[in-house]
């Protein structure tokens, strides 16, 4: 829907124009034009093809393809002060979610006997690059029973 303030009311003749005008004092309503309304109806509508060109802009081109139960090594940015250095946090991706921008993937590794898990979001910019160690072969798409497994089988993502 577009608002639109008009200096003078509009006109009889103008409004039959122009169906899809309503008019009320200095303020007119616009809506959509009919092949909005279609792609509306079709399941996307303007505002979001809007929000999908400002998102594109903003998606990382150098993304490394892994998958769930690869083992990967985050190379992440830290700044401290006015420094800047990367840190590298490496472990099992147990899950991926969302899509776009919004897309993130989670890593578990095993420290000092404790689990612990990071979530780090595929496209931002203090994610410097993601290798990857080994191959997983994973037949799931989230590996939360590695939470319950103690010692070296916590990180076999193999399945059979």
């Amino acid at each position: 829907m577009l608002v639109l303030v008009i200096e003078e009311p509009m006109k009889e003749n103008d409004h039959e124009q122009e169906p899809s005008t309503i008019t009320r004092g200095t303020l007119a309503i616009l809506s959509a034009p009919t092949e909005g309304a279609a792609r509306q109806r079709a399941g996307g509508n303007i505002m979001s093809s809007i929000i999908d060109a400002i998102e594109k802009e903003q998606l990382k081109t150098d993304v490394t393809k892994f998958k769930v139960g690869d083992g990967v090594r985050v190379h992440t940015r830290v700044v401290e002060g006015d420094k800047e250095r990367i840190q590298i946090f490496a472990g099992i991706v147990i899950g991926r979610k969302g899509r776009g921008i919004n897309e993130t993937f989670t890593v578990r590794r095993i420290s000092y006997g404790e689990g612990v898990e990071r979530v780090f979001p595929i496209n931002s910019p203090r994610i410097a690059r993601v290798e990857i160690e080994k191959k997983g072969r994973a037949r799931r798409a989230k590996l939360n029973y590695l939470r319950d497994r103690k010692g070296k089988e916590a990180t076999a993502v193999r399945e059979s």
